[in-house]
């Protein structure tokens, strides 16, 4: 059975979004994949049921059976083109001890690698018989770990979700409306040794046409860039007017790199992941968003983390990734707000409150039109001078102001109906660390259960077992300054 969706299938129509190919060639410089972790009750189903089941599944699936096809010279986006399932996209793993926490060990290591989205733009990762997960129905229930590793160019946080929940969903993927239209086929050749189809692909018509398309687009795109760019200047003094009378929130506040944000000397330092589980009753504060009790969590630990080691912050931020209404052409649509955590304010009922209000109010500008202007200057830019700007960009240096200390990425995935070889019992995630942020938290519900995890890099947090006991404790005097 096919999924056919509506829409012409045709370069053009398949090239990525501005924003898609710009996290793609980034990916190229840094680390950027989203990683899902998803924890389900191990009741022995043979390992290679397993993998026809992800084969069978994800061919019902468009999203899951495409790849990027690069334009030569980078004269055009590139676009999505069709391909099949291939064996390494189903990894299982063996560890040294199938328990929790060497599967937390290993997860580290997966965070350092990255998938190539012109090849496959996702991997799963799958851990058998885990002893000691969290969230077992009895102590002696065993879990089966799974890792969705995906190409960020490919699916935001939420879309990521909904492709997850198509592949371990009981519905049927056939009802679900896939956000993007099918790609087209790439065109068959009966050669396909490597050397060859290497040279092939270079060469191509699909390739020579998109080029071509390219620089015919060019001088049409420059003119568009200079109107709308011109457009995005008055938007930007309409947006100052705004601010200066109060009909708009500012926008947020600067922060002074803290140890989390320092450049590190030592490239190669580890990954570290770890994760708390809560049932979600323990975290719903009347009142208050699961992300702002975990906001509020932050507020307290990182602080605390920093004091530590001698580098105490007189004020503190998060970025807060958040989803943009509507429909868009680009896979990813979020625009990442700058939240005060106002640790100033000793009272943590206060603190919360003031952490919520000022996550409204981030949240009234990132949604207002005038934002979606300098969107609509990108739109247009051509892809060779948007491939420059990212190739030259210094991701080695840390800006003096920056505008906010961690990432605080928070999704909810939806009902626990989900099984693979067994019922779920809970879901993470984890923000890539980069050049500016060494310290990212993720906040992932999927039925009655929430997962705060953290992702870490070992230069700024040294030892990740203490942050996340702090990070533990915080959630305790956050529940327990709202009362029982």
């Amino acid at each position: 059975m096919v999924i056919r969706t509506r829409g012409q299938r045709t370069h053009g129509r398949n090239r990525t979004a501005p924003a898609d190919a710009t996290i793609y060639w980034l990916s190229k410089r840094t680390r950027n994949d989203l990683f899902l972790l998803y924890s389900f009750a191990d009741s022995g189903v043979p390992t290679d049921e397993l993998r026809a089941h992800v084969e069978q599944r994800g061919a019902l699936i468009p999203d899951l059976r495409v790849r990027l096809r690069e334009v030569p010279g980078d004269l055009d986006y590139p676009s999505w083109v069709r391909c099949e399932f291939a064996a390494d996209q189903f990894v299982e793993h063996a560890l040294p001890r199938p328990d929790w926490a060497h599967v937390q060990a290993a997860l580290g290591e997966l965070l350092d690698t990255g998938v190539d989205a012109a090849d496959r733009p996702w991997r799963l990762h799958v851990f058998r018989g885990i002893a000691g997960a969290p969230m077992r129905s009895d102590p002696a229930e065993l879990a089966t770990v799974v890792v969705i590793q995906m190409s960020h160019a490919l699916a935001d946080g939420k879309r990521a979700a909904e492709l997850a929940r198509m592949l371990f969903g009981g519905a049927d993927p056939a009802h679900v409306h896939p956000a993007h239209a099918e790609p087209s086929r790439p065109p068959r050749h009966p050669r396909c040794r490597p050397g060859f189809r290497l040279v092939r692909e270079s060469v191509t018509a699909f390739g020579v046409t998109a080029g071509v398309a390219g620089l015919l687009r060019a001088p049409i795109q420059v003119a568009q860039t200079m109107v709308r760019g011109f457009h995005a200047y008055r938007a930007q003094q309409t947006l100052a007017e705004l601010t200066e009378t109060g009909l708009l929130p500012g926008p947020g506040p600067s922060f002074v790199p803290s140890l989390v944000n320092r450049a590190n000397a030592e490239r190669d330092t580890a990954h570290q992941a770890r994760m708390l589980v809560y049932p979600s009753d323990e975290l719903r504060i009347p009142g208050r968003t699961v992300t702002v009790v975990a906001l509020t969590a932050v507020s307290l630990a990182l602080p605390n983390h920093l004091a530590s080691l001698g580098k105490p912050v007189d004020s503190s931020g998060a970025q807060v990734p958040m989803a943009l209404p509507g429909k868009s052409l680009s896979r990813n649509n979020y625009r990442s707000l700058g939240v005060d955590l106002h640790i100033g304010e000793p009272d943590l009922r206060r603190r919360a409150d003031q952490i919520a209000a000022t996550l409204a109010a981030r949240r009234t500008r990132a949604e207002h039109p005038l934002l979606t202007v300098q969107d609509r200057v990108t739109a247009v830019t051509p892809a060779a001078l948007l491939r420059r700007d990212i190739d030259r960009y210094p991701l080695d240096t840390v800006p003096d102001a920056i505008a906010g200390h961690t990432v605080v990425s928070s999704v909810h995935r939806g009902p626990a109906d989900l099984s693979f070889g067994g019922p779920v019992r809970f879901t993470a995630g984890f923000p890539a660390i980069g050049s500016v942020m060494h310290l990212t938290h993720g906040v992932h519900g999927l039925g009655d259960t929430v997962t705060i995890s953290v992702h870490a890099d070992a230069s700024a947090v040294p030892d990740i077992d203490a942050y996340l006991a702090r990070l533990e404790s915080a959630v305790g005097e956050v529940r327990a300054a709202h009362g029982p």
